[in-house]
């Protein structure tokens, strides 16, 4: 993997936001993003994904976290390498908790595929993460959960999908969403009239308030 853009905090540094791009794209195409609405004690990595072949683009070589076979929920996945893809994201944790940050002052987001795996690997890992930001995404695997969840039931999550989304459709948003709700106590699902797949200033506002309300400083 390509080495991670990184900003760090610019106070004492007591939490971190690992956020994960989309197909395609690379770590530095979110980091001004999160750069802009990150809190002074907070740091931030936006790693990119290995290139690999990609089935749904025909095969073309491209970052992707995982194989996308269709971007149909009831399609075929690619389990190992979604697997594999959460063992990566596990380790930047497992990294921030060796150098003193607790695993309950670290959030994990991403947008569409970044925010599949954002989702996955959150409810799989055994200890409670400050919360989840899971945009224009949807939960891999999700027929595995919950046997697969190894998180608290308190884990919040802020998911956020743009009702005019031609990518991944509003739909299937709501479709995680009642998944997750029926595994966790505190999941918020907010939709963006008029948004198709992307973000928005408004969005990126609520996701700000998330992550100022899940990682106070201390």
């Amino acid at each position: 993997m390509a080495a991670p853009v990184i900003i760090a905090a610019t106070t004492k540094h007591t939490g971190t936001l690992i956020f994960l791009h989309g197909l395609g794209d690379t770590g530095q195409g979110w980091a001004s993003a999160m750069a802009a609405i990150k809190p002074p004690h907070v740091k931030v990595i936006c790693p990119t994904a290995p290139t690999i072949q990609v089935t749904l683009n025909a095969g073309f070589r491209m970052p992707s976290w995982f194989d996308l076979k269709t971007l149909d929920d009831s399609g075929p996945e690619d389990e190992p390498g979604i697997k594999k893809a959460t063992e990566q994201i596990h380790a930047l944790i497992e990294n921030e908790i060796s150098a003193g940050i607790n695993a309950d002052r670290i959030v994990v987001g991403g947008f569409s595929q970044g925010g599949a795996l954002a989702l996955y690997s959150g409810l799989t890992y055994p200890k409670k993460l400050a919360g989840i930001v899971g945009l224009s995404c949807w939960l891999p695997l999700n027929k595995s959960f919950p046997a697969m969840k190894k998180t608290e039931d308190t884990l919040p999550i802020l998911q956020c999908h743009g009702d005019c989304d031609p990518v991944v459709p509003y739909k299937w948003g709501q479709m995680t969403a009642s998944v997750l709700k029926s595994m966790l106590r505190d999941v918020e699902f907010k939709t963006f009239r008029g948004l198709s797949h992307s973000s928005s200033d408004e969005e990126l506002n609520d996701i700000k308030q998330f992550i100022y309300k899940n990682i106070p400083n201390q």
